[in-house]
């Protein structure tokens, strides 16, 4: 079984799903959308534009969150994923809206590769900040005065925006040690609308194995001690 069929068994005819960004997410909207071809009824709410056009393309039903809300549960990958199911997300650049449509749902099912997994947030180096453009000088000065290394990310050596017209700052990062109070120094500088830190928010974390087509090697959920494996 790979995670994107266990994550798969989690949902039920006439769910409201959130429909994740990225590599892995993307995976299972494929999957998702051979099960609603085959007669599952089900509704997606997608957290960025190229979501949307993967579930319309497979076939997916897609609603808002005033339409369904609070949603069944939500589908989305991860860049960390620490042993207290914490996570960084974002470098597929929409962690604003995965963090509105994760907020928004009763549980939050992340799919991830075993290389996501650290024992520290910030052991792979990046934490992208959304930013409202005009504060862009100031929250990169602030953000540096607390450490970190704020890089705007570029394409063509023209500035990003995301799906909500902002810019995403990538900030170089080492192990974060408290990162609840990372997140608070970050949400109190003006001009950042979220971090990447998804704290307290997961519910199921699905780790695959990615030699063999991530294949399920560990299921973990909120609460359990480190190591036990799922069903």
């Amino acid at each position: 079984m790979t995670i994107y069929e266990r994550a798969l068994e989690l949902v039920r005819e006439g769910d409201a799903v959130g429909l994740g960004s990225g590599r892995a997410a993307s995976a299972f909207i494929q999957v998702l959308g051979q099960r609603v071809q085959q007669g599952l009824h089900v509704v997606g709410v997608p957290t960025s534009r190229k979501s949307e056009e993967l579930a319309r393309g497979v076939g997916i039903p897609i609603a808002t969150l005033e339409d369904r809300l609070p949603l069944d549960l939500t589908v989305d990958g991860a860049d960390e994923v620490d042993l207290d199911l914490n996570l960084i997300k974002g470098w597929g650049r929409a962690l604003v809206r995965e963090k509105i449509v994760a907020a928004a749902s009763r549980k939050l099912i992340i799919l991830a590769g075993k290389q996501k997994v650290v024992s520290c947030l910030g052991q792979r180096g990046n934490l992208p900040v959304e930013v409202v453009p005009l504060a862009v000088p100031l929250v990169r000065a602030r953000i540096s005065a607390l450490g970190l290394q704020p890089v705007p990310y570029q394409i063509d050596g023209q500035l990003f925006l995301s799906d909500n017209g902002n810019a995403i700052l990538d900030c170089a990062c080492g192990p974060i040690d408290e990162p609840e109070r990372l997140e608070q120094q970050l949400r109190a500088i003006p001009g950042v609308v979220g971090t990447g830190l998804f704290l307290g928010m997961a519910n199921v974390v699905l780790i695959g194995d990615e030699s063999r087509d991530f294949a399920l090697i560990e299921e973990r959920r909120s609460g359990d001690q480190v190591g036990d494996q799922g069903p």
